[in-house]
């Protein structure tokens, strides 16, 4: 059997696209040639192969050896196609048994291959796994034993196996086999736990005041709106967003698989509360780059890797300009374009952004509290609140000014208030967002505004110049307000509310200075 073929599958993007591994034995000088648009570690592979071959107790043919990874057109990276170049040369060198082809025919081979002939974990094993097994040719997966972990939480059962070495696998060809353990039966025990989640909680009882910011971020949560939380130092603006996540209800199958398989494609490590919505809070010297995603191999971006979750993007205006724009368009769209030079990725990236900003450059612009006087000029405080642009701060649902919690607020010194009576616990907060999405989910059609709230926007949008995304923002903050309050129609008092959760844009310390005029300092 001069020729074999065999399957494997390369990734671009989330999506695995069918490679065919083809092994050719020819009389002649002993060479082994790779072809097929393979990348530098594809190429590297046959020194890897051909070491792990003779370390497993076979002989690598002293033959002209060519191997083809078609369609020679697509890029193929990484080096998953280890375990198949192995197995495709043995079947065509008659080394393996010829039942052993017709086995492997629909079965899909992915892992890289040590010296010794150990199968090594495959990067993106998840993601890989998961694209794979959406497609109806695809039979039996047959995977490194380190992928298991990750693996044993996909839907696929007996049609994923695991091998821990080459032998292992050409063992399970011979007439006598044993079958190869699926990844299920190794179980999800293995998988690392997340000590941020399961050891140190994060209570909404540790937040003392700040009623309207709590009322905003549950509105957020129950929403998915975007939020954006201003004021000086020290209240509360980063426990609040740090705080956020623990409002959001599980995944669902669906969602918690594509969540994983983008953690997958970063690399990172799948942990046991893999079902929590993720929430991410990148450094404000984050580049464009990284906050997007890109690279070769291509790597998720922040963006995508809080898909289904939360951004929390701290210092807002200390991001740098460019990585500011480019959230645009993935905050309306949900996905995230990424082109190269051989291809265009999309990647999901449906996400919950949630900011936290000071007003001013020293941060206690409009503070009246002793001792903290505002140091800026007004042209620094201009110059600081120009870097958000009017685009961006449209897309924002809701903002909210946050205050010094220790002024107007009976509770702000006390300690806990862990009474039933409180409505700022973090079970009762969690438990309005269920409902409320919920509710939502319940409605075949759009809930509908009454006349007088219709009469308040427009009114709003007219006095305040506000623009058609506006509008719309603000019609979905009221809608979630009337399920958060079980209502079947917007009320004037849910358009209210859902106004006041804005109009912080239009008060003074102004978010959004106009060009020829100066922002007013007030002194503390």
């Amino acid at each position: 059997m001069p020729l074999a073929i065999l399957h494997s599958r390369t990734l671009v993007g989330l999506t695995s696209l069918p490679v065919r591994v083809e092994a050719d034995l020819a009389n002649g000088l002993p060479q082994f040639s790779l072809v097929g648009l393979p990348s530098t570690a594809v190429r590297e592979s046959r020194e890897r192969v051909r070491a792990a071959i003779q370390n497993s107790g076979f002989a690598f043919p002293a033959r002209r050896v060519t191997v083809n990874l078609a369609p020679a057109d697509l890029p193929k990276d990484s080096g998953h196609f280890d375990l198949a170049i192995a197995l495709a040369i043995l079947l065509a060198d008659g080394q393996l048994p010829a039942p052993a082809s017709s086995r492997l025919e629909k079965v899909v081979l992915a892992g890289e291959l040590s010296l010794s002939g150990a199968l090594l974990p495959i990067r993106a094993g998840f993601a890989w796994g998961l694209s794979a097994l959406k497609n109806s040719s695809v039979h039996t997966l047959l995977l490194p034993s380190g992928n298991a972990p990750e693996l044993s939480l996909l839907m696929g059962g007996p049609r994923i196996r695991c091998a821990h070495s080459l032998r292992s696998v050409c063992e399970d060809l011979l007439p006598t086999h044993s079958q190869l353990p699926t990844a299920d039966a190794l179980g999800q025990s293995s998988l690392p736990r997340s000590p941020a989640l399961l050891d140190a909680p994060l209570c909404w009882e540790d937040i003392h005041g700040q009623q309207q910011a709590k009322r905003a971020a549950v509105v957020a949560a129950a929403g998915r709106h975007n939020l954006l939380l201003f004021g000086p130092p020290g209240v509360g603006k980063s426990m609040l967003a740090q705080r956020l996540g623990t409002l959001l209800p599980e995944l669902t199958d669906s969602q918690a698989q594509e969540s994983a398989a983008l953690q997958s494609l970063d690399g990172s490590p799948l942990v046991q509360l893999w079902r929590r919505p993720p929430v991410r809070a990148p450094h404000h010297s984050t580049s464009s780059r990284a906050l997007i995603g890109g690279g070769q191999p291509v790597r998720p971006g922040e963006i995508s890797l809080a898909h289904n979750g939360l951004l929390f993007l701290d210092e807002l205006p200390e991001f740098p300009r460019d990585a500011l724009e480019a959230l645009r368009e993935p905050i309306e769209t949900g996905e995230v374009r990424i082109a190269r030079v051989h291809d265009r990725i999309t990647l999901p990236a449906r996400f919950m952004l949630v900011a936290a900003m000071n007003p001013c450059p020293c941060g206690f612009y409009g503070v009246s509290r002793v001792g903290m006087r505002c140091a800026c000029r007004p042209e620094q405080v201009h110059r600081y609140r120009s870097r958000l642009s009017g685009p961006l701060l449209d897309r924002f649902d809701l903002v909210v000014s946050m205050g010094d919690p220790h002024m107007g607020d009976s509770h702000a010194l006390g300690k806990k208030d862990l009474s039933p009576a409180n409505p700022w616990t973090t079970e009762h907060m969690a438990a309005q967002v269920r409902a409320a999405r919920h509710r939502a989910a319940e409605l075949e059609q759009p809930m509908r505004s009454d006349d007088d709230a219709r009469t308040l926007l427009d009114q709003v949008v007219q006095a305040q110049g506000l623009s058609p995304r506006a509008s719309s923002r603000i019609t979905r903050v009221a809608t979630t307000i009337a399920h958060l309050e079980g209502a079947s129609l917007v009320s004037v008092a849910h358009m209210a509310e859902a106004i006041s959760l804005r109009r912080a844009l239009d008060v003074p310390p102004a978010l959004m200075a106009p060009r020829s005029s100066k922002p007013r300092t007030q002194t503390g």
